[in-house]
């Protein structure tokens, strides 16, 4: 017990907060491999709360850029592999709670596991501290990724499906995504998923989703393609 009240302290630390219900931030560390208790509906809320305050952000550092910019910008702050670099940053994975067999099949370094958790805390930090706290964290948090922001902000799917539908791209229409293959047990599964576009050969991607699959075979095609 001594040791679970040291690590908790630990990453309140780390959050900026002193949570008056700790059994909230437990829940917001719990996976869903974990039981119905999980971090699953605050990680909902969390959500909605990240993007209000950095649409806020952007909105008051970028006075000049159009919607269309700013949303580029908000996606690409707020998505999960931004979460889940935000969440290795503060050191997270080290006090996520999951079942054996999650943890021991590499759960503490997935992408989407990091993002939902990131996500829950966020959510906890605004239900116990109000949204002034939930704020200050995700300002503080986010600042690397502020600074980080460069000219290509789309993620690899939109980037390839804007190429594939432009003059460059010859316009050969919508890129199409097949799973091809699904491997692992239920809790740890690997997906591979091929990206087609007309005129070019596929390209298979791999990830611990679907999604993280698709973004995959995105990236390789561009490699392929010259264009990342």
């Amino acid at each position: 017990m001594a040791a679970s009240s040291h690590r908790s302290s630990d990453l309140e630390a780390r959050l900026g907060h002193s949570f008056a219900d700790p059994a909230l931030l437990q829940r917001a560390l719990s996976h869903a491999s974990r039981g119905p208790q999980s971090n699953e509906r605050l990680e909902f809320l969390g959500d909605r709360v990240l993007g209000l305050v950095i649409a806020e952000k952007l909105y008051a550092e970028f006075p000049n850029e159009p919607e269309g910019i700013l949303a580029l910008k908000l996606n690409a702050l707020v998505r999960g592999e931004a979460c889940a670099v935000a969440a290795r940053e503060i050191g997270l994975s080290d006090h996520l709670i999951l079942a054996s067999a999650e943890a021991v099949s590499g759960g503490r370094k997935k992408t989407a596991i990091l993002a939902g958790a990131m996500e829950a805390v966020i959510a906890a930090l605004y239900l116990d501290g109000g949204y002034e706290t939930a704020r200050r964290f995700i300002e503080q948090t986010w600042t690397p990724a502020f600074e980080n922001l460069g000219n290509e902000l789309r993620d690899s799917k939109t980037s390839l499906q804007e190429w594939a539908q432009s003059a460059a791209g010859n316009a050969q229409g919508l890129p199409t995504y097949t799973q091809t293959g699904r491997e692992g047990p239920d809790h740890a599964p690997r997906f591979s998923v091929t990206v087609s576009v007309k005129g070019h050969d596929p390209e298979t991607g791999f990830g611990n989703s679907k999604r993280e699959a698709e973004q995959d075979a995105a990236r390789r095609m561009l490699g392929r393609l010259g264009l990342s």
